[in-house]
């Protein structure tokens, strides 16, 4: 999503640099007024073909080659990354996540699994059996068994992350991060987020197990 807006910034940038280098070029060079030397600029930049304004002087004719050049150059570019978004699918990748954002959104009495390795999809397939909503939390790309699996691309660790999930509206969360300092840092996060909600983690060794359900796991 942010590469694609700045994409579009960038492409928005450039066109008004090239409308703005014209229409100066031409007050300047020309003596014209504003709105002609933008009405100039524009005919030239889009190939239209429409007649000049005012007859151009020698210095004019060589700054319209110039612009011309320029403008075409830029137009075509936008026009290339306009396609490369449509082919790529990169529109279709944002229109996906705004879709799964707003199924999350939906979601409430809901259980967030972070951590979409072995345990994870384990605990995936008995909540989907037993028709209990869930999404899950992954950093890293996965391959899915299933595809109707609501999966949100971020680091469990981090409260906004949990947020976008929903912690505040869902009934409970399994942590099967690959550390227990992860799995940790999730119950504390998520505990502070929502003081209700049933928590459960994996922990490696003794220790671990004590300071999560200290943590409020």
């Amino acid at each position: 999503m942010k590469e694609l807006r700045s994409r579009l910034i960038f492409s928005s940038i450039l066109i008004g640099f090239i409308i703005a280098f014209g229409t100066v070029g031409y007050m300047v060079i020309e003596g014209w007024n504003l709105l002609d030397s933008l009405y100039m600029t524009i005919i030239t930049i889009t190939t239209v073909g429409y007649r000049e304004v005012h007859a151009l002087s020698s210095y004019g004719i060589v700054f319209t080659i110039i612009l011309l050049i320029g403008g075409v150059g830029i137009i075509l570019y936008v026009l290339a990354s306009g396609a490369r978004v449509i082919l790529e699918g990169e529109l279709q990748e944002v229109l996906g996540r705004r879709r799964l954002e707003k199924k999350i959104k939906e979601l409430k009495d809901h259980y967030i699994i972070c951590g979409y390795g072995r345990m994870g999809s384990i605990v995936c397939k008995e909540l989907k059996d037993k028709g209990i909503s869930f999404v899950v939390i992954e950093k890293n790309p996965v391959p899915l068994d299933d595809k109707d699996i609501l999966i949100l691309d971020g680091d469990a660790t981090s409260d906004e992350t949990l947020k976008r999930a929903g912690v505040e509206r869902a009934r409970g969360l399994v942590s099967v991060l690959p550390t227990d300092a992860e799995n940790l840092f999730v119950v504390l996060s998520a505990r502070e987020l929502n003081p209700d909600l049933f928590i459960v983690a994996r922990a490696s060794d003794e220790g671990a197990e004590q300071k999560i359900l200290r943590a409020g796991g």
